[in-house]
Order: structure tokens, then C-alpha cells, then sequence
């Protein structure tokens, strides 16, 4: 069993900053691409950061220049730094985690936080 336990949500004005935190336990061989999705009231889920095990990331165009994702091997920890949040930016973020326990990958959600961001 592996859990993915986020953390790091809330309330922001726009223009504020927040960061979100997401980590791995259980059993755990190794983790290859860390991600952040967010699912706003009646839209779909939507890739926000992604980034590989070598630290390749991917951004969604509508956070590229003020998302920064990184992640932490040691800690199976990935991070979202948000900076100039936007109230468009509001949802609920999950953490994804494509977990190898051997022997193969399985791909985990978090629960979700919440980010609300006020104009």
C-alpha cells in the first residue's frame, strides 16, 4: 500500500503565494514522474506541473512563469511553489505519483487540498 498525503492548501489573495506539499509512504521501490492536476467546480481535472525522476518538468501554459514544481527523491516529496495566484487559479489540487512496488508501476492520487484564491 502507498498513500500520497498532500498538504499546503488554503485561502490566498490574488497575487499571493502558497505552496503545496506531497508526500509518499509505504511500500515504495522507487517513484518516476511526480505530478500536480486541479479540478475546478464543473471542469475536468487538469495537468498543472509535472516532473520526472531526473527532474524534467512539464507546466500546463497557464502556470508557466509563476508555478515552479521540484520534488525531493530522499523524501519521495513533491513540491508546488505558487507565486502570483490568480483567482482563476482556484480549485482542488491533487498530487500524482506513478509508484514502482515491485513488480511494476502503479499510479496514485492524493486526496486533494483545496486552494482558493480571492480577487
Amino acid at each position: 500500500q502507498v498513500q500520497l498525503v498532500e498538504s499546503g492548501g488554503g485561502l490566498v489573495q490574488a497575487g499571493g503565494s502558497l505552496r503545496l506539499s506531497c508526500a509518499a509512504s509505504g511500500s515504495i521501490f522507487s517513484i518516476n514522474a511526480m505530478g500536480w492536476y486541479r479540478q475546478a467546480p464543473g471542469k475536468q481535472r487538469e495537468l498543472v506541473a509535472a516532473i520526472t525522476s531526473g527532474g524534467s518538468t512539464n507546466y500546463a501554459d497557464s502556470v508557466k512563469g509563476r508555478f515552479t514544481i521540484s520534488r525531493d527523491n530522499a523524501k519521495n516529496t513533491v513540491y508546488l511553489q505558487m507565486n502570483s495566484l490568480k483567482p482563476e487559479d482556484t480549485a482542488v489540487y491533487y498530487c500524482n505519483a506513478a509508484v514502482v512496488t515491485m513488480p511494476r508501476e502503479y499510479d496514485y492520487w492524493g486526496q486533494g487540498t483545496q486552494v482558493t484564491v480571492s480577487s
